[in-house]
This record gives C-alpha cells, sequence and structure tokens, in this order.
C-alpha cells in the first residue's frame, strides 16, 4: 500500500473530510497509477475518488473501540524520530513529545 496513507480513525481531533479525502485521493492514485489523470480519464478518476471518500467515511464512522484517542502532535513526533533514526539524520527534528500527565517529577 501506499506509505502516504496515514491512519486516520481514533485520534484526537477526529479526521476531518478533507483529511478523508486527501487519503482517498492517494488511494487512487497509487491504484490507477496516474498522479493526475488525462481529460480523458478525469471524470472515472474524479468519481473514484467521490466514492472511496464515502466508502472511508463511512467506514470511519462506524467503527468503535475501547482505548483512548491517540494525540496527533505525540504521534506525529514518535513518526518523525523513527524517520529521523531510519534515515540516519544526526539531530531528530524534535524530542520525543511527553504530555505533562505523563513527566515524572525531578
Amino acid at each position: 500500500m501506499c506509505r502516504n496513507i496515514k491512519t486516520l480513525y481514533n485520534f484526537d481531533p477526529p479526521a476531518t473530510g478533507d483529511e478523508i479525502r486527501a487519503s482517498a485521493l492517494q488511494f487512487v492514485r497509487k491504484l490507477s497509477g496516474f498522479n493526475a489523470p488525462s481529460k480523458a480519464n478525469e471524470a472515472a478518476f474524479n468519481e473514484a475518488v467521490r466514492q472511496v471518500t464515502l466508502a472511508a467515511t463511512t467506514l470511519i464512522d462506524s467503527l468503535t473501540t475501547f482505548t483512548p484517542p491517540k494525540n496527533r502532535e505525540v504521534e506525529r513526533n514518535k513518526a518523525a524520530n523513527l524517520s529521523a533514526k531510519r534515515f540516519g539524520a544526526k539531530d531528530p527534528p524534535n524530542k520525543l513529545f511527553t504530555p505533562k500527565a505523563l513527566r515524572r517529577s525531578p
């Protein structure tokens, strides 16, 4: 699957319609092999994006979980640190964000 498609479920704040559509667009681009379709394929491409957006929205709205929502900032920092470690950056962009509630007092 495409690495650019991110998990959208169980985050606080919840995924927006724009985020779901962007994910659907990436999915349709991956399936079709087009970054931007030709004029002849534009209608079919746009309809596929619309249908995938609707299906993804239905899925996200229908899921249930018992785990607390993930914090977007914490997950973003984890991903940045993992990327820095994986690709050998000398200095990670940020130290891992730890919410105040989880910090230990000195």
